[in-house]
Order: structure tokens, then sequence, then C-alpha cells
């Protein structure tokens, strides 16, 4: 393997040089990775690691095709988009083709955030108004401009949320305000944004902009409730904002059925503009906004020009050129439903299994695993989804646990994940739930209301014994810590992992 230093180098470098803010994931016990290869990660040693969390790499790590597209392309030119090429416009064209036909002018950035960002700008300039609606746990980027509009950093900070900021609702029918048993969630939620215009209009602000994730990732893997888009698309219009999908995680066939997760909404949903980025590329950093040429051109007429020297370069345009290809020559939209659905179905048996699983919720091969302490409070099972994580970790299957009590499993693989990768992550998950609850007290057998509260006052009770000793034994020898509970439990709690 290629290495310029040890691990233990490694880690001093990086603690010496790269910001403290900056995390790594399993940081209790970090992996080094040196190389990948489709779904598959590999560490300095050659283990080889399931990889179920990064949708970065969308058609399957360092794909041959994508390599070859940049490298040919690199060969010959890669400059600014200010000089002719066809690469820019062709790849627009090949976009807006996947997109409704309303949805036809592009501006090309080098990431998720520069595009959320540029997305509020053509809102604002649109209409000429400034506030902002948002949705609670959401996070939109690590820009200024989007760190104010989202509640999963700015709640966690000293920020405070700005006067122009709106926050509604999560549309979550599992742990939000309106549940499952109600009788229509998606009016229920929507009607939460258009009391949140009215009140805005009677203090005197106007609405630019609705922004919000066509399926919240780091909020928790929440599937809005059909029909919710599409009733808050209208209310926002009504007051003169426009609707921003972001499609930054989720999109480009993820959720299998569709290539935006915007459409499962319905063909009488189309936003009014559409955020890209991370799959985008398979890793190589290009991001896109796509928009109505009503808007594109209110935005022109402020007279300020707009620039993004590396944005629509060349080489960019053709790793994304040969994204699509892949999505297409290989059936990935078809492959993230059959394996997608092959996986819920296969956790759906472990939800009747262990007690631990309080919901299972996705489309294609974007899923949650809503881990809960007990079945009727729904209180969630945060310290328990760290642990899990760790030692998924140590079965050489790669995933994070976030949501606003980063108590839900994330699962967002590369594309090419298969129905024998769903088969092992779930087997080794089912062994490890099994363990936990056995050492909690809690029997691993089908769960029924009778049994739920005496087996959550069992888990609870066990589980603090189970910190507990997991804790001394780290304390007595350091380098047990991977096999247990990380020995700074407040440290542990407090780590967030995402992508």
């Amino acid at each position: 393997m290629c290495e310029l230093y040890s691990k233990r180098d490694t880690l001093a470098l990086r603690k010496k040089h790269i910001g403290p803010s900056c995390k790594v994931f399993f940081a209790s016990d970090p992996i080094k990775i040196v190389r990948a290869r489709r779904q598959y990660m590999f560490d300095e040693n050659g283990e080889q690691y399931l990889d179920c969390i990064n949708n970065v790499a969308h058609v399957g790590h360092c794909h041959p095709e994508v390599v070859k597209a940049a490298l040919k392309q690199m060969e010959l030119l890669n400059t600014n988009s200010r000089f002719l090429h066809d690469n820019i416009v062709e790849y627009a064209k090949r976009l807006s083709a996947t997109l409704p036909e309303k949805l036809s002018v592009c501006y090309f950035t080098n990431s998720g955030s520069e595009a959320n960002d540029l997305a509020l700008r053509l809102a604002r300039q649109f209409r000429g108004h400034q506030d902002v609606i948002t949705l609670d746990h959401a996070y939109h980027g690590h820009l200024s401009s989007l760190i104010e509009i989202s509640p999963y950093k700015f709640q966690k900070g000293k920020d405070v949320k700005k006067e122009f900021v709106h926050v509604a609702p999560t549309p979550d029918t599992y742990r939000g305000k309106y549940r499952e048993d109600h009788a229509d969630p998606a009016s229920a939620y929507a009607d939460e944004v258009k009391k949140i215009i009215e009140d805005a209009h009677n203090s005197g602000r106007k609405i630019a902009a609705f922004i919000a994730e066509s399926m919240q990732s780091c909020g928790g893997q929440i599937i809005p409730p059909a029909g919710y888009f599409q009733k808050v698309a209208k209310y926002v219009h009504g007051a003169g904002g426009v609707f921003i999908a972001d499609e930054v995680q989720v999109g480009f066939g993820r959720v299998g059925k569709h290539f935006w997760s915007f459409q499962m909404d319905g063909e009488d949903f189309v936003p009014d503009i559409v955020t890209m980025g991370k799959p985008m590329g398979n890793g190589h950093p290009v991001a896109c906004v796509v928009t109505t040429k009503e808007i594109a051109e209110a935005f022109s007429s402020s007279g300020m020009e707009y620039f993004n020297t590396y944005g629509g370069n060349p080489v960019s345009c053709a790793v994304g050129l040969a994204v699509l290809d892949i999505i297409e020559n290989e059936d990935l939209q078809g492959n993230a439903t059959r394996v997608g659905n092959y996986l819920t179905e296969l956790l759906k048996k472990q939800k009747a299994k262990h007690t631990l699983i309080g919901d299972i919720r996705g489309v294609g091969l974007f899923i949650g695993i809503d881990l809960v302490k007990d079945h009727l409070k729904r209180t969630p099972a945060t310290a328990e989804a760290q642990h899990i994580i760790y030692k998924m970790k140590e079965k050489r299957v790669l995933l994070s646990a976030d949501g606003p009590h980063r108590n839900v499993l994330k699962i967002k693989p590369p594309m090419c994940f298969t129905e024998e990768d769903a088969k092992f992550m779930v087997d080794q998950l089912d062994g490890v739930l099994t363990v936990l609850e056995e050492a909690t007290g809690t029997k691993s057998e089908s769960v029924t209301s009778e049994n739920i509260p005496c087996k959550t006052k069992m888990l609870k009770e066990a589980h603090v014994e189970l910190l507990r000793d997991s804790t001394t034994g780290s304390r007595e020898n350091p380098s047990r810590k991977r096999n247990g509970m990380c020995a700074d439990t407040h440290s542990l709690l407090s780590k967030r992992l995402k992508t």
C-alpha cells in the first residue's frame, strides 16, 4: 500500500496541522483508508470494509470509466468556462433532459454548498425578497449563508437564528409533531408553513424562498409524506417566493424509481430551483444549480456577472457526463430499486426481532434505522447507536449515525451495492444487536406491544451497567476501547458522524 506515514504518524500530523473542528469517522479508533473500489474500502493493512454510507462515490469508488474520462480530458485541456467548450453545454443539455421541461438553465459550481448559496442569491434577486423558510434539523452547507438556514448547525453552536430565517417543523411522521396515525400529515405539516408565511407577512416581512432536501439526510433519513411539497409550493408561490429542492445528497437515481427525489411527489410538483452536488462527480468536486429561464433572466438583470473559476470546467463536465452514462449503462436506478427493496425487507424482519429498532424508513438506497429505547415513547437510543456503529466497524461494515438525537443509522451506499452486500450487512447488524440485547438483558425475539415496556426498562437498567463495565475496562487497558463503548462516554456521544 502507498503510505507516506504510519497510522500513528498520520494521526499526529493531523492533530498538528488540521483544524480541530475537522472530525474523522470513528474518532476513538479511526480507520486509515488507502484505496477503494466499487463499494469496498481498504485500510493500510489491506482489510476490506463494506461501505454503506458513501453517497459521494455514487457509481462506485474509483470507477474505471470515471477515471478514464477525467484522465483523457486532463491530458487535453482544463480551463475556465469563459472559453467556448463543448463539454459544458453537452453536460447542461444532458442534465436538463433528466428534469421537468421548465428547469433548463444551469449554473455550475464546485460543491453543494456553493450551489445552495447561489440558489439563495437567485431566489432573493427574483422578487427582491429576503426571508427564507427552512426545515428543522436541516443542513444545506458550510458557507455562512447556509449555516444561517441550517438548524442542524446553528442550533448546536453559539449562533442565534437570524430574523430573516423561519424554521418549519420537519415532516417526520415517526417522531414529529404529526405522526403516522394522523389523518393527513402532509396537509398538517404544510399548514405549519402556511402559518409561518402569514406570521411573516403580519410582521412586514416577505418570503424569498422555501428550501428543503427532497429527503432529509442529516435530519435523520426523513421521507416527507406524499403531497407535502406540492402543498408547500402552493403556499410559497402565493407569497411570492420560490421553492428550492436540495438534491445534493439524494439525487441522481438514488431513490430508484425516479432520477430526482422530488419527483416522488408527482408530475404536478416542479421546484423553481434544484441544487445538486455530491454524487454528481463520483468524488470529483462538481455541483450545479438548475432553474427556470425567468429566474435566470432576473438574476442577470441585476447587472452583476456570475463567474466561477472552476465551475463547469472541461474535466468536471467530462466526469459528470461519465457518471450519467454509467447510471444508465449499468442500470443503477434499477439496482437501487431491487437492492433497496430487498434490504428494506431484510431490515423489517430485524425490526420484528430486535426491540432496539423502532422504525425502518427509506426509498431505494436511502434508508434509515431509527433506534429506540422505548417503542411507546420512541425514546432515542443514542448511546446504543454509537456503540453499534463501532461494533459494525469491527465487523468490517461502515455505518454512521445521525439525526437530531444521533440515533438513526444511515444507509446510503454506492449505487453498485448488491443483494449479497445487503445480506452481509444485515447479518452483521443482527449479530451486533443480539449481543447488545443479551448484554442488557433484552432477548432477541419477536417484538410485541405486551413485552415492550418491560424490555425497555430492562434495557435502560442494564445499559447503565454495560456503560459502567465498558468504561472501567477501557481505563484498565486503553487498547480495549475498540472492543466496547468508548472510554470517554461524553466524547463519544457528542460525536456526529456524517458524510
